[in-house]
């Protein structure tokens, strides 16, 4: 099962100090890759996990809704080893109203790291790529890339731009040698869903359309995360796959 294998390779994975981005980076280093965490808050848990696969890895503290410093934050994720095999566009953030008192700050809050930060890091990380000749980049999507939702339209909107974004990328640059794709998870347990699990009747209702029958942990997206940044997927390109339990299928 060598073309699984991300020996040599370094991944940069934002968001990384928990949740979702905890368990990518930790999939990764577990099949080779070396890791550069990049997150708003110190990822050193994640890094511990990283290193105990032999991996090396690096800690950047960086606010990535801050569109000046992107540049600064991939060339410090390449001191790492010199070079950017993956990216993994995975950080986000939430807020919760209703459409009528949504608040322009909110929607601009979201838009501006869920949205904008994906495109400009990709477009920074894929020009390294394209001059390498390979590489892999992962957009975090969501079911919301496809659904409506309920209190979320700024990341809903966020979300649907985040799969046209991948599917847009893909097209310029397959022929090339960098897949650009996505994952889109269901229900996992993470921070951005304990407003939801707070609330038993809810929590019942989503869990029972669920065909696996439970909600998903962060670990479930790490295999579906290294077969997209391995070899084995050079032939995948523009494709969001659904990591939901079969929650879209219902």
């Amino acid at each position: 099962m060598n073309s699984f294998d991300l020996t040599g390779k370094t991944a940069m994975v934002t968001g990384s100090a928990r949740g979702l981005g905890q368990g990518i980076a930790t999939a990764l280093a577990a099949a080779g890759a070396d890791i550069a965490a990049v997150s708003y808050s110190s990822s050193e848990q994640t890094l511990q996990s990283v290193r105990s696969y032999g991996r090396q890895g690096v800690d950047i503290v960086a606010d990535l809704s801050d569109h000046s410093k992107l540049q600064e934050t991939f060339d410090q994720a390449l001191q790492l080893t010199g070079h950017i095999d993956i990216l993994v566009n995975n950080a986000g953030i939430i807020r919760r109203t209703p459409v009528k008192d949504h608040s322009e700050k909110d929607w601009f809050d979201v838009i501006d790291i869920n949205l904008s930060t994906v495109y400009l890091l990709s477009q920074i990380a894929g020009r390294h790529m394209l001059e390498r000749g390979s590489g892999k980049i992962i957009n975090i999507c969501s079911m919301l890339s496809y659904q409506g939702g309920m209190f979320v339209p700024g990341y809903t909107a966020s979300k649907h731009g985040v799969a046209g974004l991948t599917k847009a990328f893909a097209n310029e640059w397959a022929g090339s040698g960098v897949q650009v794709n996505g994952i889109a998870p269901g229900y996992i347990e993470t921070d951005n869903t304990a407003p939801i699990r707070q609330d038993p009747e809810r929590t019942k209702s989503i869990t029972e359309r669920i065909p696996a029958g439970r909600w998903g942990k962060p670990e479930d997206i790490g295999g579906p995360a290294v077969f997209l940044s391995s070899s084995a997927s050079d032939y995948v390109n523009g494709h969001v796959l659904c990591v939901d339990g079969g929650w879209m299928s219902r």
